[in-house]
């Protein structure tokens, strides 16, 4: 299996299918920052209330961290294959039902669904996309993942503004269903890729399966009994949460999940109220400014990434996030101890905040594939997905009443000791699994041999 995938030559099979798999990132990214744009319409027409704000904003959210921690697991046992295109196949169809809500909790209800789906597609997609990958692109294609989720937030702000420019307010049932398009686009992608796994299916007992689809995509004739993994001791082993709590993955699940909790922490409020906490440092506000400024915020986040993807293939993983989240204190620990300083110094700081960002952001997926044996490769990606949601949804609902009670300054230190928290976690627990085959880099480590005291 090392040999026939991990050394196989990079070919356009691959390049479609890390486009397919960035359906699910990308959009999570649209679906997450539309909602922005439509509440101003939607605010109006529905005489929502703030709490009905709150729970509109917050319900994808929720649904992401049932849906990452309930589909990891599930993908794991049922295989890629089976909800490979269902999870895109209920986003558009929960998008186009939006259009026809008339009420605040027939919202919820679709965006919790939503947040569901899209979490779901997480574990399916990267797993299924790292699984196929030959090392040396391994690293890049996952981080490639993320630049989907900021194309897709840009995206969204994008279509927002014009929506508002050239609709009005009562666009915004046009904002929520303009998501199906976008499904329908990356399910034609998706009918040209692989179906499933054939680590999987060797995992599963199904060697035929998977060398017949070895010899359809790679063109390269292997034998069943060939495609065998270097951890051929899991093969048969179920997959459940309790699994990543293991001696031998302990670790590694704390670390995945605990770096990435810290960084969505500070970035999520950062890209959600980016505008307000402009506004606070005196910049001017307005519908422009609230749309095209996160745009904008968003853009840097992923301009980030770009240098990123290429660090963690020459310098490697480790270097690159430990480094990446010790400079990320820097600009956040500026703000909180000079919460007065201009308005274009303060811009300037979350650029750069947002920058340094780049090396965790395409971190965030591949390590939890990198580190995690197939038989629960996706329940680790989705459970790391989960808790990181968690932080989003506290960053969201802290940020503006921090802002508010304890003023610019704390809320920024605070924000440097949540990322001084993710940089020692980092410090702690990143390995290096540059050029490493998939196999190797998600080895079990030995469990400690507990020894009898001598009497």
């Amino acid at each position: 299996m090392t040999t026939v995938i991990d050394d196989a030559p990079f070919t356009g099979f691959h390049k479609r299918l890390a486009v397919a798999c960035s359906g699910g990132p990308l959009l999570d990214g649209y679906i997450l920052s539309i909602v922005g744009t439509a509440l101003i319409g939607m605010q109006n027409e529905l005489s929502l209330s703030t709490f009905d704000i709150q729970l509109i904003g917050a319900a994808a959210l929720i649904g992401m961290f049932v849906g990452g921690a309930l589909f990891g697991v599930l993908t794991d046992k049922i295989g890629r294959e089976v909800m490979y295109t269902a999870d895109l196949v209920v986003i558009g169809v929960c998008s186009i039902l939006s259009f026809w809500a008339e009420s605040t909790w027939l919202i919820v209800i679709l965006r919790f669904v939503l947040g569901m789906a899209v979490a779901a597609d997480y574990p399916i997609a990267t797993s299924l996309l790292g699984e196929w990958l030959p090392t040396k692109q391994r690293g890049k294609l996952l981080g490639f993942q993320i630049v989907a989720w900021y194309a897709g937030s840009v995206l969204a702000y994008l279509v927002g503004y014009l929506f508002l420019t050239f609709g009005g307010d009562g666009s915004w049932r046009w904002q929520l269903a303009s998501g199906a398009i976008l499904c329908a686009f990356f399910l034609i992608i998706r009918q040209s890729t692989a179906p499933e796994s054939p680590r999987w299916l060797v995992q599963h007992g199904k060697g035929d399966k998977a060398a017949q689809l070895v010899e359809k995509f790679l063109h390269v004739k292997v034998k069943p009994e060939e495609l065998i993994e270097a951890g051929g001791a899991d093969q048969g082993k179920r997959a459940s949460l309790r699994e990543l709590f293991k001696p031998e993955y302990r670790k590694r699940t704390v670390f995945c999940s605990g770096f990435f909790l810290c960084q969505v922490t500070v970035l999520f409020a950062m890209l959600t109220f980016g505008p307000e906490i402009l506004t606070a440092f005196g910049m001017p506000s307005g519908t422009w400014m609230d749309t095209l400024g996160t745009a904008l915020i968003s853009m840097v986040f992923l301009i980030g990434c770009l240098p990123a993807m290429r660090l963690i293939d020459t310098v490697g993983r480790r270097p690159t996030i430990v480094w990446c989240f010790g400079l990320m204190i820097i600009p956040v620990l500026f703000i909180g101890i000079w919460p007065s300083m201009p308005a274009v110094l303060a811009f300037l700081m979350l650029c750069l905040y947002a920058f340094f960002c780049g090396g965790p952001n395409v971190l965030d997926w591949t390590y939890p594939n990198e580190l995690f044996p197939t038989y629960i490769r996706a329940t680790a990606v989705g459970f790391a997905t989960s808790i990181s949601r968690v932080g989003a949804a506290l960053g969201t609902y802290l940020l503006p009443w921090s802002l508010t009670h304890l003023d610019m300054g704390p809320t920024f230190l605070a924000a440097a000791v949540i990322t001084a928290a993710g940089f020692l976690i980092c410090v702690w627990g990143a390995p290096e699994t540059k050029g490493r085959t998939l196999d190797a880099a998600a080895a079990r480590q030995p469990a400690p041999v507990l020894r009898p005291r001598p009497a």
